[in-house]
């Protein structure tokens, strides 16, 4: 996969997904306003799939066209409060998440099969790198 089609696969996840933020919004906002359109949004998107944020709304637009409008004008207040930290926060997530991936795998290669057999399944928060014995 080329860089701009994963670029493009993840706008469009990220998309979707701010379309299930804004539902999850609303419907703090409904269950403190009106109850009843909050029983109706909570059962909606129970019997509907919400994973395609576009097909979601394409199937409300149906049912309840203002409830649409809203979902969309938070989910466009999300994107832009949101979007400005993202490249960031993606970038030093993944760096984070690797290096401990990185040092798990690598505690995991080095462990000999008997040693791995010897120590107790706590051994592993116990041992530190930084001690060593003294010389």
């Amino acid at each position: 996969m080329q860089p701009k089609q994963v670029a493009q696969a993840s706008a469009k996840v990220l998309q979707s997904y701010l379309t299930y933020q804004a539902v999850c919004t609303i419907l703090d906002e409904l269950s403190e306003t009106n109850l009843p359109q909050s029983l109706w949004l909570r059962n909606y998107t129970a019997n509907h799939n919400i994973q395609n944020g576009e097909a979601f709304l394409e199937e409300l637009m149906t049912e309840n066209k203002e409830m649409v409008l809203r979902i969309l004008t938070v989910r466009e207040y999300l994107a832009e409060q949101v979007l400005e930290f993202l490249p960031e926060m993606v970038q030093t997530g993944i760096s984070q998440a690797n290096i401990e991936h990185r040092k798990h795998l690598l505690e995991r290669l080095t462990r000999s099969p008997l040693e791995s057999s010897r120590l107790p399944e706590t051994a592993d928060s116990e041992f530190n790198l930084n001690d060593s014995p003294d010389p």
